[in-house]
C-alpha cells in the first residue's frame, strides 16, 4: 500500500461519527449497553485522559469509548461505577477489541481498576506489520479509509462532568474509526476472519495468522 504523503492527507474531506451516541449516566443505561455489546462481534475501543502541561503531571483516564455497528456508548469513570461492566467487555474472550495504542491504553486504565485484557487488536501493531510506518488514528483514517478526523478536541479537559457536545462527537469518532478500520483491515488481508493478524508477503498477497 502506498504510504500517502501529509499534503495529500491533508487534502481529504474531514469525517466524524454521525450515528447514535449514548453517555451512560443511570443502571438502566448501564444494562442496556453491556447488553447490547455483548452481541457483538467487534467493537472499536478508545480512552481519553484529561491533558497535562507540566512536567511531573499524570492524570488517570476519565472516558472509555466502545463503538458497536450502531451505538457509541462513552463511559465517563467518575459519573458512577463502571468497572464490573467495563472489566466483563475487556475480558470477554468472544469479542474483539479494535482500537490503535492500547498497551498505554490499557496500563493507565489498570490504575483505575484491574483487568487482564482479552481478544485485543492493537490496529497500529497490524498495519505496521503490512509496512504502514505511520500508524496513528489520524494516518490510518486518511491512509486506509480515505478520509480525515480531526484534532480539535484532543487536548481539551475530559474530567469536566458534562462534556461539550464537540468533545462528545470527537470521543465517538475515535472509536468509531478504530471499528471502521477493523473492518477494512479484514478487507484488505491484513487480518483473518476471527481477527488475527496476518503475515505480508510480496506483491501484498495475504499470509499466515500469527497465533
Amino acid at each position: 500500500m502506498k504510504t500517502m504523503l501529509r499534503e495529500e492527507v491533508a487534502q481529504l474531506a474531514i469525517r466524524k461519527y454521525e450515528g447514535t451516541i449514548r453517555l451512560v449516566a443511570s443502571a438502566q443505561d448501564l444494562e442496556r449497553a453491556i447488553h447490547e455489546i455483548r452481541d457483538e462481534y467487534v467493537v472499536g475501543l478508545d480512552t481519553e485522559t484529561k491533558p497535562t502541561f507540566h512536567k511531573g503531571q499524570f492524570h488517570l483516564p476519565c472516558l472509555v469509548q466502545i463503538a458497536t455497528a450502531s451505538v457509541v456508548y462513552l463511559f465517563q469513570l467518575k459519573r458512577m461505577e463502571f468497572s464490573g461492566t467495563l472489566v466483563d467487555v475487556l475480558e470477554n474472550p468472544a469479542l474483539i477489541k479494535a482500537g490503535i495504542g492500547l498497551a498505554d491504553d490499557f496500563l493507565n486504565l489498570k490504575k483505575v481498576f484491574p483487568f487482564e485484557p482479552q481478544n485485543i487488536i492493537d490496529l497500529s501493531l497490524v498495519a505496521q506489520k503490512q509496512g504502514i510506518r505511520k500508524s496513528g488514528v489520524r494516518n490510518l483514517a486518511g491512509q486506509v479509509l480515505g478520509f480525515r478526523v480531526t484534532k480539535g478536541s484532543a487536548t481539551s479537559n475530559w474530567a469536566r462532568p458534562r462534556l461539550t457536545p464537540r468533545q462528545i462527537v470527537y470521543a465517538a469518532t475515535d472509536a468509531w474509526v478504530c471499528r471502521e478500520l477493523f473492518l477494512r483491515f479484514q478487507q484488505l488481508g491484513f487480518l483473518d476472519l476471527e481477527g488475527r493478524p496476518l503475515s505480508r508477503r510480496a506483491g501484498g498477497q495475504e499470509g499466515t495468522p500469527n497465533r
